[in-house]
């Protein structure tokens, strides 16, 4: 059974466009692949975190997982974290001294988070190499990730291939990324042309998978559209309104097409009302699937099962790294 990896960051909760983006392909995938989920708490701290507010993050992001329908019972289902595992840390140092820092100052992601911070960490600037060897260490075939993080992906895949070839033998299997056709990208309310984040600043701009019935529909209603009034899924010329047929199309399973010929004799209005409804209904029952599940003990279960199987493999692939560039006696 192929391999396949992926993670969200614990730095805040998580969004519809996180559930769109990973946790939804995760689901769709688990049943076909040997799956390794994880969470990247190590990448979270490239920028200041609180500790006591960082755990309850993780907590809070395992809980998702598994609410929204992450199976843990599946004996092909891995979920662990990130910095239970010292070799992580242990590749990437290797991984990173055959990187290049125009490799790494040329990465998008860099360039718009230190654009935001006036002294930004070494961390900023290298963690896409830790996210490569969190790929190989684990011999990942496939990797679900949105538009915005291909690029980590393919330099994941330019380091397995540069580290086989130097030293001549196929010690990582080469990554590829897997796209989702609808709502790869979702967008920000208020922006459309940016990618929803979880840390924005405007209340407005993200729907949280811990948001209430009220905050949803405001959200909803108030999402920027455009003065056409008419209903149409057109990425360049109506950003928002195709947003909303992205995120409808996620939560409804209908095509973009359905929903198009669905809304076409309405305006703007119907289709925010309609979705919002759509959004309640699923959002509720993720809720209440994660409030017995934070009263229960299957988080710290599948954490310790995790832990201890991806340690087991982890190790063996650093080993026989390690001793190909030299390391030890």
């Amino acid at each position: 059974m192929d391999r396949l990896l992926t993670g969200l960051q614990p730095s805040g909760c998580l969004t519809i466009g996180n559930y769109s983006g990973g946790i939804k392909q995760v689901i769709n995938y688990q049943a076909n692949y040997e799956t390794f989920l994880f969470v990247p708490d190590m990448h979270a701290t490239t920028v200041t975190q609180d500790p006591d507010e960082l755990r309850k993050n993780i907590k809070s992001a395992v809980g998702l997982y598994l609410a929204c329908g992450v199976d843990v019972t599946r004996p092909n289902m891995h979920l662990y974290i990130q910095s239970e595992n010292l070799y992580h840390a242990n590749l990437s140092w290797i991984l990173e001294c055959h990187s290049y820092y125009g490799e790494m100052a040329r990465m998008h992601q860099f360039k718009e988070k230190s654009k935001l911070h006036e002294n930004f960490t070494c961390g900023l600037v290298t963690y896409p190499v830790l996210m490569a060897a969190d790929i190989l260490l684990y011999d990942a075939k496939y990797v679900p990730t949105g538009i915005d993080q291909k690029q980590h992906v393919e330099l994941a895949r330019n380091l397995a291939i540069r580290f086989n070839n130097r030293y001549k033998d196929e010690f990582f299997v080469v990554p590829e990324p897997l796209l989702p056709t609808i709502g790869a990208k979702i967008r920000d309310l208020q922006e459309p042309t940016k990618k929803m984040s979880k840390s924005t600043t405007n209340p407005k701009s993200a729907i949280f998978l811990l948001d209430n019935e009220k905050d949803i529909r405001k959200k909803i209603m108030s999402a920027q559209t455009d003065s056409e009034a008419r209903v149409a899924f057109d990425e360049e010329n109506k950003p928002g309104v195709s947003n909303l047929l992205s995120i409808y199309s996620v939560f409804s399973g209908m095509s973009i097409e359905e929903l198009v010929e669905k809304f076409s004799g309405g305006g703007y209005g119907d289709l925010k009302k309609a979705l919002a409804e759509v959004l309640v209904e699923k959002l509720t029952a993720i809720q209440d699937n994660y409030s017995k599940i934070m009263q229960s003990g299957i988080i710290d279960d599948a954490l310790d099962a995790g832990r201890d199987y991806t340690n087991a493999i982890a190790k063996e692939k650093y080993e026989k790294v390690r001793r190909a560039v030299g390391y030890g006696r």
